[in-house]
């Protein structure tokens, strides 16, 4: 059975929610842009990246902005993410629990994800002005809505298993056009290759349609076959944004320090869709009702943690703006 078959076919065994298409696992992707991200000339100049930056993002498909929001934030953040997992970040004793529930991208169970979408702390970094500055660079346009996502404390394992890992795509790559999309994660302690954390696949990013051209024509769209490539570990700091193409492989390794744990959180953006109604009253009523994206990508928090103890989040204009609350 091909791995892409398979995969359903454990989804309907588990009796996950039915039917799965690609479109509910997949990263929200843009159909506003038809020029591929990485063939973008620059109309408005850059706020954050450098020219370097820039021609690193086009050929490797990533590229990191260096303390991307203030070590403040982050720290208040880092001691939500803690009390929100109910853990001592002094007691690794109270670290190794199960997961509370179950993923249907079976590739992220036991992996730290964390069900938090739209605690205040949240908000605050997603709509943070460098990061949306960022954005902006890469998509050469300022009407952008920031994705609701979550968290990542993912601890070092007892039991070790796969030590690489996986790599795989949050975007369908059989899809001709290609879609587009970005993806981005903020770094909320220092990660590097003991540690764990983002690592992907950059030559297989320059050379997609090529690689393609070499695979089965039922190949899975979203886990490449990595044979023969270099995936590599991206270290990054304390407050490090990374931002990635859709069409980046990617993946997390796993931790294999002692007693350092990976902690991140997911932000990108993506142009705004004011006439979609639909979208734009549900991203406002995941914010007002401290909801979780309704994708099986995203499982949520049995216990509903954040509507018990928090509140709706404050936004500054520039945050009603990326919610899509009011108009660009």
């Amino acid at each position: 059975m091909p791995a892409f078959a398979a995969f359903r076919h454990y989804l309907a065994l588990e009796g996950v929610m039915q039917p799965i298409t690609m479109n509910q696992h997949s990263h929200p992707t843009t159909a506003a842009v038809t020029t591929p991200l990485k063939d973008i000339r620059k109309t408005l100049p850059l706020r954050v990246l450098s020219d370097a930056d820039w021609q690193h993002w086009t050929t490797h498909g990533y590229v990191i902005v260096r303390q991307a929001v203030p070590a403040e934030k982050v720290a208040r953040l880092v001691d939500l993410l803690w009390q929100f997992d109910e853990k001592d970040p002094a007691d690794p004793s109270t670290w190794d629990t199960p997961q509370r529930r179950d993923h249907a991208m079976v590739e992220l169970n036991h992996t730290g994800m964390l069900e938090i979408y739209n605690h205040q702390y949240l908000w605050d970094t997603r709509t943070d002005p460098r990061v949306y500055d960022a954005f902006v660079d890469i998509w050469d346009r300022e009407d952008l809505w920031v994705t609701i996502d979550r968290a990542n404390l993912n601890l070092p394992k007892k039991v070790r298993g796969n030590p690489n890992g996986f790599i795989h795509w949050d975007v369908d790559t059989t899809l001709r056009p290609l879609p587009i999309g970005v993806q981005g994660v903020l770094s909320l302690a220092a990660q590097d290759e003991e540690v764990g954390g983002f690592q992907c696949v950059p030559e297989l990013f320059s050379g997609l349609e090529s690689w393609a051209r070499t695979q089965p024509a039922d190949r899975d769209p979203m886990h490449p076959d990595t044979t023969g490539l270099e995936i590599i570990n991206v270290p990054m700091d304390t407050g490090d944004l990374l931002i990635f193409n859709s069409l980046l492989a990617h993946g997390v390794r796993p931790n294999h320090s002692t007693n350092r744990p990976r902690i991140a959180q997911y932000i990108a953006m993506q142009p705004a869709d004011w006439d979609n109604t639909a979208e734009r009253e549900e991203r406002v009523r995941l914010w007002r009702e401290l909801d979780h994206p309704q994708r099986p990508a995203f499982p949520g928090d049995p216990r509903e943690w954040e509507r018990a103890h928090g509140h709706v989040a404050t936004l500054t204009p520039l945050g009603e703006q990326l919610l899509g609350l009011r108009r660009w």
